[in-house]
């Protein structure tokens, strides 16, 4: 009996209290598009595709944590260092993988990392 491959993913982000700020700061910030929105949930993409949902659990953020790879690091950092997000330095890790890290303004932990092909 064969196993069922799983092919995609789409984690759920808490987005806080208001989802159009979260909207705004993921488009305006960070370079998503909206995909759809309805009610309190929207999907957003830039390659990934992330869903945010509305949430008053200020918890359920601030213990929320993704690992992203990217095909060039060094230019992502460039541009999110910047950001209105606490964007950590660029640095290798102890468990030898490049990366940075940012929290966004919902408190998820964001990671980016060098995806090697």
């Amino acid at each position: 009996m064969s196993k069922t491959i799983f092919r995609s993913l789409t984690p759920l982000l808490p987005a806080g209290t208001r989802l159009a700020e979260a909207l705004e700061f993921f488009t305006k910030h960070m370079g998503f598009e909206i995909v759809w929105q309805h009610g309190s949930m929207a999907g957003i993409q830039r390659g990934i595709q992330l869903n945010l949902v509305e949430n008053d659990e200020r918890n359920w953020a601030e213990n929320a944590s993704f690992s992203i790879g990217v095909d060039n690091l060094d230019a992502l950092y460039a541009e999110y260092k910047s950001i209105p997000a606490q964007v950590g330095p660029l640095e290798m890790k102890s468990w030898g993988r490049r990366e940075f890290h940012m929290i966004v303004p919902s408190g998820v932990c964001l990671q980016f990392y060098q995806h090697e092909s």
